[in-house]
This record gives structure tokens, C-alpha cells and sequence, in this order.
């Protein structure tokens, strides 16, 4: 099958390889039975695709937290039983491509995609749930809740959690259905004093009364077990930047293609633009290092639009100026 009009979604996912196991930032086609990706040279993407993914009997794992360091993995398992994990820039548009393959696995199946919609709006709390059998799950040091340092408005959390990351924990460990589902169970944990916010996103939100609310499903706010608060100011040594610039708020973040100052060649980097203050960083997708390799802030900048230098469409959309500033 030839691409065209019967694309689906199209865009960047980093690929794990199956021969060399490093991670290589590939362009995705989703079609109605397969699955292509191809390769970019110079800042271009070739003619015919490294590879094919088919679809048909394909199993999808979404969220997939086999990797410590990589928390927004999809899974998919082919009928010859080949495993292929990709890797997403963020939690929205993971969901987006596992809701996009899921619907295009079960395409012959109108009542299986009729169920896909039903269970994301949907919301049953099993009733024979142990809230201190999860909690003892969630400290386990090789499967349970991974806690990093997080920085929010200029402090750093040592041992903190984000909500997204509880979510994808209680989903993966099948203690719960769907998104919906573990925000309230989450909830839940909150209010047996079992995990406590950290930060003002998530301080603010405890103190809402509708239990839906106290807790968010976000990758900025932060949490962490009880009887582990850890709060502290970081110096800029620590993190080895400085600490004002990753306090913004998060506007926008996805995969664009870079082009090097003296190399002059093409990267993909996953950019991450704040707000309050205007920063940009870009981060090496391929490298489990969750810092910044460079970025700059935006007081000033001018921003232009370019013609197209072969980049894929649908990814060469350049930033808008009220955005920026």
C-alpha cells in the first residue's frame, strides 16, 4: 500500500532498534493496515521507508514502563511476535498515536472501536481494591512509582512523582482501566494521606472539594509518598543551569528538526517552550539524559517563517510570535 489519502497520522516517534538497542528519531505514516517509518537525511525524509510495521493481529501496550527513564513509551507486539517500542515527546501525543494505531488495529471491528470511546469517558472503581497493597507496589525499587527530582517555580523536589506518571503506574500495573479511572484512584491515595502534592499546581488542586479534581493527570504537577517530603532550593551548580529558566510554565512542547551551528547539519530535538519567563530548550531525543543539551531565552527574539527545506509536512510549522513572547 502506496501513501496517500488513506494517511491517518503522520509524525516523529523515536524507535528503539532491534539490532543496535539505541534510539533513533524516526518519521511514523500510520495507514489503515501498517505502520511506516522512515529515515532523515539532511533535514529530509527519504523516498521509501526504512520499515513496516503491519497491524493486522498487532497488539498495543500503552502506557509501557519498561524503561526507567523513558516514561512515554508505546508498545506494539506484531503477529510474528516482533516488539517494537516507540517513544513519544509527550503524554498527549503518546495517548494520541495509541488511540490512532488501536483504532486502526480493530478498523474491522466497528463494535471494538465503539468500545475504545466508551472506555475512555468511563469510570468503575473496583471495589475490592487495597490501598495499602498498591502503596506497597508503588515502593518497590525495580517496578514501582520511579521518583526524580522536579523543579517547579525556581524549587526542586528530590523524590517527587508527577500525576502523569502515577497514572500511567496504576494503568500499567492493571490497577485500574483507564485515565479516568486512575485519576480518582489517585485521588483516593491522596486522602488516605498515602501520597501528598508538592508544588502550587498541585497544592491548589488538592484543595478543590470534587474528588475528580484534587488530582491532575499532568506532567508538571508533582507528587510525592507521604513520608518522604524532600523540599529544597536548588543552586545552579546543581542542576547545572540556571534554575530560572526551567521555572516557566510548559505552552508547547513536541519534536522539531535543528539545524547545527557549525556542523550545519540536521537533528531531530525535542523543543519545550515556556512561559513566564519565555525560554526555548531543546533536548537529544536518543539520549536518556532528561536535560536540556541547549536553549535560549526569548526576550527580543524575532520570529520568521521559512519555506519548506524538505522536512516532512504537518511538522515544519514554525512557532507563533504571540506564543513566543
Amino acid at each position: 500500500m502506496q501513501e496517500g489519502s488513506g494517511i491517518l497520522k503522520e509524525g516523529f516517534l523515536v524507535k528503539k532498534g532491534h539490532v543496535v538497542h539505541n534510539w533513533k528519531a524516526r518519521w511514523f505514516v500510520l495507514l489503515q493496515d501498517r505502520l511506516l517509518y522512515y529515515k532523515l537525511v539532511g533535514g529530509k525524509k527519504e523516498a521509501s521507508p526504512k520499515g513496516t510495521i503491519l497491524l493486522d493481529c498487532c497488539t498495543i501496550t500503552c502506557p509501557c514502563l519498561e524503561f526507567e527513564n523513558r516514561p512515554l513509551v508505546i508498545k506494539l507486539n506484531t503477529k510474528s511476535n516482533t516488539e517494537y517500542f516507540l517513544d513519544s515527546c509527550s503524554r498527549e501525543e503518546r495517548d494520541a498515536w495509541a488511540m490512532d494505531i488501536t483504532g486502526a488495529i480493530h478498523a474491522g471491528n466497528p463494535v471494538q472501536v465503539q468500545q475504545l470511546h466508551l472506555m475512555k469517558n468511563s469510570f468503575k472503581l473496583p471495589s475490592n481494591i487495597s490501598l495499602n497493597h498498591i502503596v506497597d507496589k508503588m515502593h518497590d525499587n525495580s517496578s514501582g512509582v520511579k521518583l526524580m527530582p522536579n523543579t517547579e517555580q525556581g524549587n526542586m523536589y528530590k523524590e517527587s512523582f508527577t500525576g502523569a506518571a502515577l497514572v500511567d503506574w496504576l494503568i500499567s500495573n492493571q490497577f485500574s482501566a483507564s485515565r479516568l479511572e486512575a485519576v480518582t484512584l489517585a485521588s483516593v491515595l491522596m486522602e488516605e494521606n498515602f501520597t501528598k502534592p508538592v508544588g502550587a499546581r498541585s497544592v491548589e488542586a488538592m484543595r478543590n472539594g470534587d474528588l475528580a479534581e484534587q488530582f491532575l493527570d499532568d506532567s508538571t504537577a508533582l507528587y510525592t509518598f507521604a513520608e518522604s517530603y524532600k523540599k529544597k532550593v536548588s543552586s545552579k551548580e546543581e542542576l547545572h543551569l540556571n534554575i530560572l529558566e526551567l521555572s516557566g510554565t510548559i505552552v508547547k512542547q513536541g519534536f522539531l528538526i535543528k539545524q547545527g551551528h557549525k556542523r550545519k547539519n540536521w537533528k531531530v530535538r525535542r523543543f519545550v517552550l515556556r512561559a513566564d519567563p519565555a525560554f526555548l530548550h531543546y533536548y537529544d531525543p536518543t539520549k536518556e539524559d532528561n536535560r536540556p543539551v541547549g536553549g535560549f531565552s526569548l526576550r527580543g527574539c524575532l520570529v520568521s517563517a521559512l519555506e519548506d527545506n524538505g522536512v516532512p509536512t504537518g511538522e515544519l510549522q514554525a512557532f507563533q510570535k504571540s506564543e513566543l513572547l
